[in-house]
């Protein structure tokens, strides 16, 4: 991976869940909201730093009020708006309180004295086949291309759509507050027939918060967003940027993938010899990822089942076994824990994110309690699942990014500030709606081929008690 030397954009990536880092390397991660880890960061020209809200589990006040509280107290322990780039980072399948988190950002900014212009959409993941074309979003589902909105990500519980274009998809989510015709449209045409220029031209026109969708399939059509982007930025102009993953890489000057192989991964010394897989994502995608993992029987399964979470008298007792039984076999196995199936859901979203927050927490308890059996590695599936169980249930406070297991597509982070028990486990970010059927089984795979290297580095660098007691004589 390269970094343009010549980016000094400093970017605050506020990500609705852990899984916007996927297509950078070597930028830092914070998942509690003390501002002195993204105010440190930030004093670099260049740096980029990304503070992990977990915001789509949450209500939209409650996101608001978290995204107001974490820019505020970035910006007065000393961080300068001035040339800063805020994303508010999202979904690449459109989930997510998509208007009102970089509304409220424009709100603290324009506080203190910076009007934002407009707001760049741009929901792109390329690696997994998320992209804009004529307005339209699309996503890649067992190979084939479909419009965002006939997909199972459309029919999420909480973030549910109609619309996969863009700009309608911006009128019904803001029930008409934001009109289709009034939204921005930066064209594939534009990009690779006008080229910088054009892009620059159409940007200088925006203001007001204008939304702007960016067509976009491939990453040198961003690259072009970028670098007109850059030229209204240093004549002082302001755009917040609501995006998926891949528009963060040409943003912070990087280009290529970092791609982590088994020998890239280092397993801490004092860790076990067995790693914990934990499962709490229930889209289509996840479901089939964990049963190929299933049918290749490498792991031993432990089920979490969700209505025995939910109703107080069984709860308790139930995680207890769970825990117990795992935290056993740990020492002996490659393990997966896994919330039941079935989804259990009501027509009330409100309610519907209770449910997914109780089941949440039930699953950080878990881990919490097993990680004193000092894993090997820990793979989290799910977005939700895992920052709850990286913030909460390992309590790491200040990671950085490593690289990925796939180009552009699931990271993993190493702990800067985290309990003893935690520092030096690789944790995987797989997020729920990423990668093929045997992404998560060919992920852990590598996993285990990196603690096997390391029991076979001990093995053969331990000494034998006859052969140290031999040369401690000759000495």
């Amino acid at each position: 991976m390269t970094t343009d030397p010549t980016s000094t954009r400093r970017i605050l990536a506020l990500d609705d869940d852990p899984t916007g880092s996927q297509c950078v390397a070597g930028v830092d991660i914070a998942f509690q909201e003390d501002p002195a880890i993204p105010a440190q960061v930030l004093q670099e020209p260049g740096a980029t730093c990304f503070v992990l809200m977990n915001t789509r589990a949450l209500s939209e006040a409650d996101a608001i009020a978290k995204n107001r509280r974490i820019l505020e107290g970035v910006l007065d322990a000393g961080v300068n708006p001035q040339g800063l780039h805020l994303i508010s980072r999202s979904d690449s399948t459109l989930r997510g309180h998509v208007l009102a988190e970089p509304n409220v950002l424009a709100d603290v900014l324009a506080e203190r004295g910076v009007e934002v212009d407009g707001f760049l959409f741009c929901p792109a993941m390329i690696e997994a086949g998320r992209f804009t074309k004529d307005d339209i979003h699309y996503a890649m589902v067992q190979g084939e291309a479909h419009e965002a909105a006939d997909t199972d990500f459309a029919k999420d519980a909480t973030f549910g759509y109609t619309q996969s274009n863009l700009r309608r998809f911006l009128e019904e989510r803001s029930d008409g507050a934001v009109k289709a015709d009034e939204v921005v449209s930066i064209g594939l045409e534009n990009i690779r027939e006008g080229g910088v220029d054009r892009v620059e031209e159409i940007l200088a026109a925006v203001s007001g918060r204008t939304w702007v969708v960016v067509n976009a399939t491939e990453y040198s059509d961003m690259e072009v967003v970028t670098a007109a982007l850059a030229r209204r930025e240093a004549v002082g102009r302001t755009f917040i940027t609501r995006c998926g993953p891949s528009f963060v890489r040409p943003l912070s000057g990087q280009q290529g993938a970092a791609v982590l192989a088994a020998e890239d991964i280092a397993i801490d010394p004092s860790r076990g010899s067995h790693g914990l897989v934990v499962v709490g994502s229930h889209v289509g995608l996840t479901t089939r990822q964990l049963q190929a993992v299933q049918r290749r029987g490498t792991l031993l399964e432990f089920e979490l089942q969700v209505p025995l979470l939910l109703d107080p008298q069984t709860r308790d007792e139930h995680l207890s076994e769970v825990t117990e039984a795992l935290r056993a076999q740990l020492a002996s196995a490659d393990c997966v824990v896994y919330t039941s199936r079935d989804l259990v859901r009501t027509e009330s979203k409100g309610e519907s994110l209770e449910i997914a927050r109780k089941v949440s927490d039930a699953v950080v308890e878990l881990v919490a309690r097993v990680r004193e059996a000092r894993p090997a590695w820990v793979v989290a599936k799910g977005g939700i699942t895992s920052h709850e169980v990286a913030a909460n249930g390992l309590g790491i406070s200040h990671a950085v990014v490593q690289g990925q297991f796939f180009p552009g597509q699931v990271s993993m982070f190493t702990a800067r500030q985290a309990p003893p028990e935690t520092i030096g486990v690789p944790y995987v970010v797989f997020p729920g709606n990423v990668g093929g059927d045997d992404a998560l089984a060919e992920a852990v795979e590598r996993l285990v081929e990196a603690t096997s290297q390391k029991r076979l580095y001990e093995a053969t660098h331990q000494k034998r008690p006859d052969e140290a007691t031999h040369q401690k004589r000759s000495k």
